[in-house]
């Protein structure tokens, strides 16, 4: 999809209201429900982190969502697919700084760069107690990438056409940190399997995107 186009959805968007829980439910692993579903009778009081989910224009003009592959670790995300951003800061005057400097540290795209364009639904994360709140955001500029040594392995650019095809929805099965050998759903882009917290966003901003077009 060309960016002016693209630029046209992301207007629609900005009043809509978020599908919320209906849509993070299509991508998680019922073992994962079972945990929000713990820690919401709990009250336990997780720490918070915000991200964000950056659309853009490549040198051709066309519509790509920046996501990042972690280092491998000795942590829960170790290796994964995932979204620009962190935890909290003392420094960070809101969650929404938070998730600007996060990006800029990972992938150097200056905040000022960015267009925060809505939150969607914040998420909890069991296995490493963050109440994560995203962002789509975009920049209108082709970015010049450059990522963090000590925490991204690699820039993933996946086409908005990728992502909005409801081919690249599949399943995989993994061991995660809370079971071995269960089949989870993922998306699938650019041979990077996209499962957990991460796809569970990108499914609410993929309905999101849906409806705009249809309207």
């Amino acid at each position: 999809m060309e960016f002016s186009d693209f630029h046209d959805l992301v207007s629609k968007i900005k009043n809509m209201p978020l599908p919320g829980e209906e849509s993070h439910n299509k991508m998680a692993p019922e073992a994962r429900i079972q945990e929000i579903d713990k820690w919401k009778l709990s009250k336990k009081v997780a720490r918070k982190a915000g991200v964000i989910s950056l659309f853009y224009p490549d040198l051709s003009n066309q519509t790509r969502l920046l996501l990042i592959l972690r280092k491998t670790y000795n942590g829960v995300h170790s290796n994964q697919v995932g979204f620009p951003g962190g935890k909290v800061e003392l420094s960070d005057r809101n969650i929404q700084e938070t998730a600007l400097r996060e990006t800029w540290e990972e992938v150097g795209v200056k905040p000022q760069q960015i267009q925060l364009v809505k939150p969607v639904t914040e998420l909890f994360i069991p296995p490493s107690n963050f109440m994560v709140h995203p962002f789509i955001g975009l920049t209108n500029r082709t970015p010049k990438f450059v990522a963090q040594p000590s925490e991204v392995e690699q820039i993933i650019e996946v086409l908005f056409s990728d992502f909005m095809d409801d081919r690249f929805e599949t399943s995989q099965t993994l061991s995660t940190s809370y079971a071995d050998n269960i089949t989870v759903p993922s998306f699938s882009f650019n041979d990077f399997t996209v499962w957990g917290a991460t796809a569970m966003i990108l499914s609410e901003i993929k309905d999101l995107f849906k409806k705009s077009i249809e309207l």
